[in-house]
């Protein structure tokens, strides 16, 4: 067994009911393509060959990337040894799923390319640190600018945890699993999107703050002027920004130059 890499945030998950609860909450068909984000020595890559015509599994490490066919011969394995940050994701057919056990320093990274790309996944099932998931999954009263970006592109939902004991080397935090299914329809337009997005970031840049001073700081206008927005899209200036909704941010928005 390759030893995992430190620097590239490997922890191997062996356990099979875990394994095979993971590819589950994909709801994988027989005539879906999955991509597979780090696949390692392959645990899940088999319990996914199982349930999908085709896996293509991105792996940055080359002794793993060449390792990994070998293991599963005469199978629908397509092995890449690529970054997934710069692989392109357009050439994956539509409605493909994606599963992986997604390194903790780039999560965020990746939950942003599978969301903001043209050819979205349907779903995406990501095992995450458990905060990271939760946060993600978040509700008004505990939203962040991740979770806002997450859920304007899709639907998130937790699925099963994993106790940090169940990987080998056991990192210092349990995992998550977080199902993010793409929404038909953004809630945010193309053409909206930089304005919305420079809301958002204006309201976060003080976050302990109420939303009268970090928009003000953020934006650059007026207290007294922020207050008239917030009066106009019928949000309390003494709230913060975790506590609104993407709805708030989006009647916000249209006040807003």
């Amino acid at each position: 067994m390759s030893g995992p890499k430190k620097e590239l945030g490997q922890h191997w998950l062996t356990d099979r009911f875990m394994l095979g609860e993971i590819a589950d909450s994909a709801n994988i068909t027989s005539s879906d393509t999955v991509l597979e984000i780090g696949p390692g020595l392959g645990t899940l890559t088999s319990e996914l060959l199982r349930r999908a015509k085709d896996v293509i599994a991105v792996e940055f490490d080359p002794d793993l990337a060449k390792k990994l066919p070998g293991q599963f011969p005469g199978t629908s394995l397509t092995v890449l040894n690529e970054d997934i940050l710069s692989f392109d994701l357009g050439t994956l057919p539509a409605e493909y799923v994606v599963v992986a056990n997604v390194p903790y320093y780039i999560t965020s990274k990746i939950v942003k390319k599978l969301m903001t790309a043209s050819n979205k996944p349907r779903t995406a099932v990501l095992l995450v640190q458990k905060e990271v998931a939760e946060r993600i999954a978040a509700g008004p009263g505990e939203m962040s600018i991740l979770s806002i970006a997450a859920q304007v592109y899709a639907e998130a939902h937790l699925g099963i945890e994993v106790p940090k004991e169940f990987f080998t080397p056991p990192p210092k935090v349990d995992s998550q699993v977080i199902v993010l299914q793409s929404r038909d329809v953004p809630l945010v337009t193309v053409a909206e999107d930089k304005q919305f997005f420079r809301l958002v970031k204006a309201g976060f840049s003080a976050k302990r703050k109420k939303l009268r001073s970090s928009l003000s700081g953020g934006l650059g206008i007026a207290k007294s002027e922020v207050e008239d927005l917030l009066k106009l899209a019928g949000i309390s200036p003494d709230a913060r920004a975790e506590d609104l909704a993407i709805t708030d941010w989006l009647r916000l928005m249209e006040h807003v130059d």
